[in-house]
């Protein structure tokens, strides 16, 4: 089956990423991945081809396959805890024909060392684990009607830390560890990140020149001792809606984005 031989479903929809060289289902009220996920996608770097990645918390998968898509060498898990989000994406990795070097797992950051061993996954494994978490904290506001949509939207606060020290836990000495998240999660971030990486990288994502960070992207490496740096911020718009020429080039051709 090639991604144009099924129609999505009535509670789905079919939206094109890197131009047209992937088409990904995914739900249409509930967590649904865009311009976050191909930035993340394109900061994964491994220093090895073939190279390993975990994509945590995948949703349908959009982090994973996009990474793939740039990387021929790459061979990527897609690490779900909705059962149906994770299906969806085993559906998208045949669809898109990267099956056999990508595919979805049905488990969580809380998964048990057997639970993780029945889907052939180990410890200190993985060349580079990318995570694009939930954004809001779930006790912050009122939660979303649809069950899978409040699921993939929120999570509790200090959550961040069980994310982190599952990408530790599976992370291999020396293996890039990455996170995008809203700006003003970044005290976060680095209480999670900075107990079990090092040579941090801090990336501001602003929406246009002169206006404050919106996202911030967080590397890490396993093992290492080098200090944090803050790098130059990444801008995504010109003057209008428009793209910048850089973020056009990750978001339709499906450049890498230095970190």
């Amino acid at each position: 089956m090639t991604q144009t031989d099924q129609a999505p479903a009535a509670s789905e929809t079919l939206d094109m990423f890197l131009g047209d060289r992937l088409a990904i289902r995914q739900p249409a009220k509930g967590y649904r991945a865009g311009l976050d996920a191909v930035l993340l996608a394109a900061c994964v770097r491994p220093k090895c081809s073939p190279a390993m990645l975990l994509d945590v918390g995948a949703g349908a998968g959009t982090v994973g396959l996009c990474a793939a898509a740039r990387l021929p060498g790459l061979h990527a898990v897609l690490l779900e805890r909705e059962a149906a989000l994770a299906a969806l994406a085993n559906q998208n990795a045949v669809a898109n024909g990267v099956s056999d070097r990508v595919r979805a797992v049905h488990a969580s950051v809380s998964a048990s060392a057997m639970e993780l061993k029945a889907y052939a996954l180990e410890p200190d494994s993985f060349d580079c684990c990318a995570a694009n978490p939930p954004f809001h904290d779930e006790v912050a506001g009122t939660p979303a009607a649809h069950p899978l949509k409040a699921a993939s939207h929120a999570m509790p606060a200090d959550a961040l830390e069980d994310w982190a020290r599952f990408m530790a836990r599976m992370t291999r000495a020396g293996g890039q560890a990455l996170m995008i998240h809203k700006a003003e999660a970044l005290p976060r971030m680095l209480d999670a990140f900075a107990p079990r990486f090092g040579r941090l990288r801090i990336l501001p994502i602003y929406a246009r020149p002169q206006t404050n960070a919106i996202r911030v992207i967080i590397e890490g490496v396993k093992g290492s001792r080098a200090p944090l740096e803050i790098r130059p911020g990444f801008v995504l718009h010109v003057e209008g809606n428009g793209f910048t020429p850089a973020a056009s080039a990750i978001l339709r051709e499906g450049a890498a984005l230095e970190i």
